[in-house]
């Protein structure tokens, strides 16, 4: 939960670099708090409001992370854009967001430290 936390309070930093750990605790938890909306919506025969006011809420720091994510591979937060390309896309940016970090310093910042 302090993954999530974390990218929650750098909701608007571009800059940096974020560990694979940080980033996919924040895709979990981002998943687990979607199913649980998506379930309470679905018993109580809501329209997907809570739905959609999370998807806003959480969209810009899941760019961000997304972007510190791909600066710690060594690559521009603009790789994001390639998941527009159908399927290839975002199989693409899926196999650049598993890739180890780069242990040394990078145009980005120096390497964090995996905790």
């Amino acid at each position: 939960m302090k993954w999530y936390l974390h990218v929650l309070k750098n909701y608007a930093t571009f800059q940096g670099r974020a560990t694979r750990k940080e980033y996919w605790m924040f895709v979990l938890f981002n998943f687990i708090i979607w199913c649980v909306l998506s379930a309470i919506e679905l018993i109580t025969d809501m329209p997907p409001f809570l739905l959609t006011i999370y998807v806003v809420a959480v969209f810009i720091p899941s760019l961000a992370v997304t972007a510190r994510r791909l600066h710690d591979t060594g690559r521009s937060g603009w790789w994001q854009l390639i998941s527009i390309i159908p399927v290839i896309g975002s199989i693409w940016l899926l196999i650049l967001l598993c890739l180890e970090s780069e242990s040394q310093v990078n145009r980005f910042n120096v390497p964090n430290k995996v905790a």
